[in-house]
């Protein structure tokens, strides 16, 4: 046994004297440094307003080696890269391609079959994409499914909110409240309160109702039933409990009517495409609607909604060092992102590909395909055209670059950020993240001519 010396507090044991021939020379413990930028990306760097706090973060998807980083932990306003965080989550939380959202109208059980019904209640998980009328996600569609079902005359129309606490989001920098029942319609002219929203939704089901035949005695909105279990006397768990009636006053209620969406990805490429901040803010509004789960009980509210992201990134792997969500479009100046937080989620986007249909691809042939529903939902670079159609709020920039970048930009004043992906001309797949920011009065264009010079530079490079 070594004899021992204690110093500054630590116990450093000294090997005996039989030992220290058989002991190999101690090697020096080295902590790896990831590389700073190249030399192309400092010059491009080097064109920055003055007062402006740069970090990036560029990794090789096919090794998974960080080839470039300045200042990566360091926290900064994100802009709209925090749609990529919401985009993402919401395919995590709907499964991918496949999953939809659903919409229903129901009646007291005890009434199911008749044609008078005392309630017709809507109830609904979020959906953003229900219409009035247009196909088979609408107010219309359930209408004509309650007239073909029997029902012919409705005491009262009611709405049920759900879990959302839509008021709650109407503290976002968007400013408006997000209902778990909500129409397309209202894009170009959004309810700017929920009584507002709960009216104006009330007189469209009414309307389609009246429209299919189905006799509505008055306008005034009743108060939706909340769903709960019927938990019989007794003791719980017994087979007496198991098999007791419910009566009739507490069975569920049984539906009607019900319409689905179709797929997510379209609704998320005209979200993150031209970087919509209305479809964003609806889209985390649904996440709050979403039941159960093992990240639930936040009652439905705007926090609750940001807790469900946070803990989405967690089992995702995403280093939340510094992270801070306070909205799902990133119009909000108190969020904080780091350019490893964007970097990681884009890695896991990119290593467990959302796909249209189950493939046994690698993850970098998905991606070369243009399968990756997550990389096609992002701006293009320099297709041109409008932010509406495949660029995005990228149409314009990197024209006659030849590069194949599909990322998501970010712009407030002061603030500018770009992350993505980017095909090097070595034929590498790189993930990016740069942010930027700095006085509100920097100017926004030689930010993006920055950006645009260095993922040329970093494309060339690796």
């Amino acid at each position: 046994m070594g004899t021992g010396l204690v110093l500054a507090g630590l116990l450093v044991l000294s090997p005996a004297p039989a030992q220290t021939a058989a002991l190999a020379p101690a090697a020096d413990v080295v902590l790896p440094r990831e590389p700073g930028p190249a030399p192309a990306m400092r010059a491009a760097l080097r064109d920055l307003p003055r007062g402006v706090t740069t970090t990036l973060l560029v990794r090789d998807l096919g090794t998974g080696a960080v080839l470039a980083a300045q200042s990566p932990d360091l926290p900064l306003i994100p802009a709209s890269t925090t749609k990529l965080v919401t985009g993402a989550v919401t395919l995590v939380s709907r499964q991918g391609a496949r999953g939809w959202w659903s919409t229903e109208l129901t009646v007291p059980a005890v009434q199911e079959g008749q044609p008078r019904v005392n309630a017709l209640t809507l109830r609904g998980s979020g959906d953003p994409t229900l219409s009035v009328s247009d196909g088979a996600n609408s107010l219309r569609a359930l209408a004509t499914q309650a007239y073909a079902r029997g029902v012919r005359r409705v005491g009262e129309v009611r709405l049920d909110p759900g879990r959302v606490d839509a008021a709650s989001f109407a503290a976002t920098e968007y400013g408006l409240p997000m209902p778990a029942l909500r129409l397309r319609e209202w894009k170009s002219r959004p309810p700017g309160s929920v009584t507002e929203a709960r009216r104006r939704l009330g007189a469209a089901l009414i309307a389609e109702l009246r429209r299919a035949g189905v006799q509505v005695d008055q306008d005034a909105l009743g108060v939706a039933v909340p769903r709960r279990p019927y938990l019989s006397p007794g003791r719980p768990g017994t087979q007496t409990q198991a098999q007791a009636p419910v009566p009739a006053a507490r069975r569920p209620e049984s539906g009607v009517a019900s319409v689905r969406s179709g797929p997510v990805t379209p609704f998320l490429n005209s979200t993150l495409r031209p970087s919509d901040n209305a479809r964003a803010e609806s889209l985390l509004a649904a996440l709050a609607a979403a039941p159960g789960g093992q990240d639930a009980g936040s009652g439905g509210t705007l926090a609750g909604a940001l807790n469900r992201e946070r803990a989405a990134l967690r089992r995702l792997g995403v280093d939340l060092g510094g992270v801070v969500l306070a909205d799902g479009s990133g119009l909000s100046r108190d969020a904080r992102l780091t350019s490893r937080a964007l970097v990681d989620l884009l890695k896991v986007m990119y290593d467990l590909p959302y796909t249209a249909s189950p493939t046994t691809d690698s993850p970098a042939q998905v991606y070369a395909n243009r399968r990756n529903l997550f990389a096609e939902a992002l701006p293009q670079a320099g297709v041109g055209g409008d932010k509406e159609g495949r660029g995005g709020t990228l149409a314009a920039r990197l024209v006659g670059s030849g590069l194949d970048v599909r990322a998501k930009t970010g712009t407030l004043p002061g603030v500018s950020a770009l992350a993505g992906y980017v095909t090097a001309d070595s034929g590498r797949t790189l993930a990016f993240a740069v942010l930027m920011n700095g006085p509100e009065s920097t100017p926004l264009l030689e930010l993006r001519a920055v950006q645009d010079r260095l993922v040329r530079a970093l494309a060339a490079v690796y």
